[in-house]
């Protein structure tokens, strides 16, 4: 089993930056994939970033791709997200997942974390 903690969402205004934790306990992921995706009331979870928690190569969502960057701290097992250059758009819940998929922007994980409120004012 694998439990993933979100943490750092908040309210920010646009232009702002914030930086996502996810804390991850309860089983080695060497094998596995990290991500992030967000979603809003009615409309579909949506894929933001991925990245293999071994070799550390990640993807992003075109919508992100100059904005945000996914990155793993082994030692503290954490994955994280910086978000720079916050729109309006980006508000959402978003949740980290872990799991083996075989598409990493499909929601196609084992394990889903409960979320955390990312807001950006304009």
């Amino acid at each position: 089993q694998v439990q993933l903690v979100e943490s750092g969402g908040g309210l920010v205004q646009a232009g702002g930056s914030l930086r996502l934790s996810c804390a991850v306990s309860g089983r080695t992921l060497d094998t596995y994939v990290m991500s992030w995706f967000r979603q809003n009331p009615g409309k579909e979870r949506e894929f933001v970033a991925a990245i293999s928690w071994s070799s550390s190569s990640s993807l992003r969502a075109d919508s992100v791709k100059d904005r945000f960057t996914i990155y793993r701290d082994i030692a503290k097992n954490t994955l994280y997200l910086q978000m720079n250059d916050l729109k309006p758009g980006d508000t959402a819940v978003y949740y980290c997942a872990a799991g083996r998929p075989r598409v990493p922007y499909t929601k196609n994980y084992d394990y889903w974390g409960l979320g955390t409120q990312v807001t950006v004012s304009s």
